[in-house]
């Protein structure tokens, strides 16, 4: 758990501003036990979560082969900095409006932040819906030498 001195709380001000990460990902499952394929890492964010019944990745939509168990595309929205592990309600909080709006949506967090991820026909309806809720979105800064 991350202390309240190496990291700020985003929910204190009131608000929480999303970033918007513009590359078209897709949701894939995979058998349970499956190997990664190279095409499953090779985006800027990527998750595997596996189960006994399921391997999920989330994954750059380019790679994926069109066989394979899919859906998408989505872009994904992260809480700007670092969130304590300790915070409650704040997934709660991001996901009301969309609910509200109708906006369909896939979720994962990673140990410093929760992320969203819309499908891309929706994006501009989701950051409508926060904006409305009071939260600030903006692009997210492009990794250098891209």
């Amino acid at each position: 758990m991350t202390s309240s001195t190496d990291s700020t709380d985003p929910t204190a001000s009131g608000g929480l501003t999303l970033l918007h990460h513009p590359e078209h990902l897709a949701v894939v499952r995979l058998g349970p036990g499956s190997e990664i394929p190279a095409w499953a890492t090779s985006a800027t964010i990527f998750s595997i979560t596996a189960t006994a019944d399921e391997t999920s990745v989330v994954c750059a939509r380019h790679g994926v082969p069109r066989k394979a168990k899919q859906e998408g595309p989505y872009v994904a929205f992260s809480v700007e900095g670092t969130l304590d592990l300790a915070l409650t309600g704040v997934l709660s909080r991001i996901l009301l409006p969309l609910a509200e709006a109708e906006v369909p949506v896939f979720t994962l967090a990673t140990f410093d932040t929760d992320w969203v991820l819309v499908p891309v026909g929706q994006a501009g309806r989701a950051t409508e819906a926060w904006r409305r809720a009071g939260f600030t979105v903006r692009p997210a800064l492009e990794p250098e030498g891209s």
